[in-house]
């Protein structure tokens, strides 16, 4: 029989990266209005450091979940052809300035064996592949990789417009600038005809 052995110093580290440390942020975020000329005990202030913890709490939710865990959901159906969820909106941060980028993910596959998964839980994906400090560009291709692998699609597609505030409201300053990822697996990255028609579809709908 074989035997295992824990490493509990592993473990307890593993338990405290998941866990928000809410206490060293609020100390952090007074350094941070300290450090920009800000008083941190004034009225307009003295609650910030709380809320931006719960805040981060919230917005970076997805951190140390596995995304493929939101397709659990699969069903058995008389469908073989492309299922497409367009305007998934999504929030999510950018990890070089920590400013939010924002707008809508379309994501499309190509059932295998008759398997799919329900509407909603593609939207989740979405959800907890954004919910962390993110790129756009990775952020497309971990959705892309969750639902290729979860359900051993034909073909998967995803489409990532979004803005960002790094470039919004800082440096280049140009609002209303959006940028387009796009991943795709399977039957779409291997036919050109395949992968224009989804295009099509989710640029201008059936």
């Amino acid at each position: 029989m074989a035997t295992f052995h824990v490493n509990t110093r592993q473990v307890r580290s593993m338990h405290e990266r998941k866990t928000v440390d809410t206490a060293r942020i609020e100390q952090a975020v007074r350094m941070i209005l300290e450090a920009i000329g800000e008083a941190p005990e004034r009225e307009g202030l003295a609650d910030t450091p709380a809320r931006v913890a719960r805040m981060y709490q919230e917005i970076f939710a997805g951190l140390h979940r596995d995304p493929k865990e939101e397709l659990s959901a699969r069903f058995h159906v008389e469908h073989r052809d492309v299922v497409i969820v367009r305007d998934i909106p999504f929030y999510s941060m950018c990890e070089h300035h920590l400013l939010p980028f924002f707008g809508f993910a379309h994501v499309a596959y190509r059932p295998h064996d008759h398997v799919v998964t329900g509407l909603s839980k593609l939207a989740r994906l979405v959800d907890v592949v954004a919910k962390k400090p993110q790129v756009q560009e990775r952020m497309t291709n971990e959705i892309a990789d969750a639902l290729d692998e979860a359900l051993a699609a034909e073909g998967v597609l995803v489409v990532v417009e979004a803005e960002h505030l790094c470039m919004s409201m800082r440096g280049i300053r140009k609002p209303g600038s959006r940028t387009t990822t796009i991943a795709q697996r399977g039957c779409y990255e291997e036919s050109a005809a395949q992968r224009e028609e989804v295009l099509h579809l989710i640029r201008f709908g059936a």
